[in-house]
């Protein structure tokens, strides 16, 4: 779906809510063939036994494509991402977890060209529990309406 949202209309603290999906052991073997990140902490099941968490960890960087795919359900026209911060992993995560991620507009300010601005948003996602696996803030170069 496309749509155009402009700067001016985002307001703070708005808060939208994603579908959920489910990590399965497909995402890992291809993510990891993907990213090279074979290490056996996401690829060993006999080798993480022998760990603290007793099982396969999906890769953080799965978990943030998979996060920032979910809350992707609209192309703004006159909206892209500038750029992520602050980007942490919380809690591991495993095979058969289901994400939710739910995104609140925390920021917005002028950008210094003109005719644009800044809109930060706080990327929360959870697993079933509801527990938080990973944060981080989407910054979004939004058009100003009437420039």
């Amino acid at each position: 779906m496309f749509a155009k949202r402009y700067f001016e209309e985002f307001e703070s603290r708005e808060t939208r809510h994603t579908r959920g999906r489910t990590i399965t052991e497909a995402d890992i073997v291809i993510h990891a063939g993907q990213s090279g990140d074979f290490f056996p902490h996401h690829m060993d099941e006999a080798w993480c036994r022998t760990q603290p968490f007793q099982k396969r960890i999906a890769h953080g960087t799965l978990i943030f494509t998979v996060a920032i795919g979910l809350t992707a359900d609209m192309v703004n026209e006159v909206s892209m991402t500038y750029g992520y911060d602050r980007l942490r992993f919380i809690k591991p995560v495993f095979i058969g977890d289901t994400l939710t991620v739910t995104v609140t507009v925390t920021d917005k300010k002028d950008h210094k060209k003109p005719g644009y601005g800044l809109v930060t948003e706080l990327v929360e996602c959870f697993n079933q529990e509801r527990e938080l696996v990973m944060v981080c803030e989407h910054i979004l170069l939004v058009n100003k309406k009437n420039v």
